[in-house]
């Protein structure tokens, strides 16, 4: 694939984050786009922001998806053909996920299996959907997003556990790469691409509580919101004066729209990350690693795949990386 130009893509998860990004980019270079979420105003925004940018003869849509469900996935499918006037797509970005359902022994199966629905058989139900559809296209590309949580099961030292959303990672990782000799085999006219970023700065953890049907943090009792904070969390934000090393429920409460100004859009940006993807989906990369971190974490775990659960190697692992922030936010040359 030479160019996005004259193309029609899919991207579910379109209302935020990479997936946003997914669609303002591919529509800026010629592409157009059907765009799906769970949230129908925030993916009308972006199909609306998108296509008021795009060249001339690009169209982007938008629709309400719920991509765990088939039913609403199959009728994702119809509609955009519709819309499009088209009897193929080209491209299908499966973008869409949660980070939840942490612990497999004391958070409620419900919100474990929910995170799981979503992340996975959103990917499934995406690929049995589409795939005939890029079939038809005579050259096709399915890319699906998990995440360095595909090849890195924990979130370090004093974090809470993350289960169903690495299990699902892992399940999107193994069916990607599965795929790669399927399709050889069977479907010469699709390749599959899997997508592993590392940290990306998006609103996924306010989503993510939405979409499965958490409080919102404003709601959370105090003993509930300091447990959302990690050990390793609380360092960071005292290290950097956010709060004081004593912090309460209260002070954390009145520094959260703080926080929230202090990060966003900070570190690694969900458009960087999307350039990066498409860049990777036009060289004809199958497998793509977004960002430094998934780079280290990757090259750590295949060199050792205990390196990961060894956690006074932490440091070491990402000493470089933090001096590398640090030397960026005080605008001194790198090392």
């Amino acid at each position: 694939m030479d160019s996005f130009t004259g193309k029609l893509a899919v991207v579910t998860g379109g209302g935020s984050g990479m997936g946003r990004e997914l669609v303002r980019q591919l529509a800026a270079q010629g592409c157009s786009v059907a765009a799906c979420d769970i949230n129908p105003d925030s993916v009308a925004v972006t199909a609306a922001t998108a296509w008021a940018a795009a060249p001339p003869g690009v169209q982007v849509t938008s629709h309400v998806c719920d991509v765990s469900d088939e039913a609403q996935v199959l009728r994702f499918g119809d509609e955009l053909l519709e819309q499009h006037a088209s009897d193929h797509v080209d491209l299908v970005f499966s973008n869409a996920g949660v980070f939840g359902g942490a612990s497999f022994v004391k958070d409620p199966r419900q919100e474990w299996e929910r995170t799981f629905a979503i992340n996975w058989w959103g990917v499934y139900f995406c690929a049995r959907t589409f795939l005939p559809l890029l079939i038809a296209s005579g050259d096709g590309v399915l890319v699906n997003t998990c995440s360095v949580a595909g090849f890195w099961a924990t979130a370090g030292p004093g974090a809470p556990p993350i289960t169903a959303y690495s299990t699902s990672e892992f399940a999107i990782k193994g069916f990607s790469e599965a795929l790669v000799e399927d399709l050889r085999a069977n479907a010469p006219q699709v390749r599959v691409v899997v997508v592993m970023p590392g940290l990306v700065s998006t609103d996924i953890g306010t989503n993510s509580r939405r979409a499965l049907g958490l409080p919102e943090w404003e709601q959370l009792s105090d003993a509930e919101l300091m447990e959302m904070i990690p050990d390793a969390g609380r360092a960071v934000l005292v290290a950097t004066g956010l709060l004081a090393d004593d912090f309460s429920a209260d002070d954390l409460r009145r520094a959260i729209p703080r926080l929230k100004d202090a990060f966003q859009d900070k570190g690694f940006t969900a458009a960087r990350a999307a350039t990066i993807i498409l860049d990777g989906v036009l060289s004809g990369a199958w497998r793509i690693l977004v960002g430094d971190e998934a780079k280290m974490l990757d090259e750590q775990v295949r060199a050792n795949p205990e390196a990961p659960f060894n956690y006074e190697n932490y440091p070491e692992m990402y000493g470089p990386l933090i001096e590398q922030a640090q030397a960026k936010a005080s605008g001194t040359p790198e090392p």
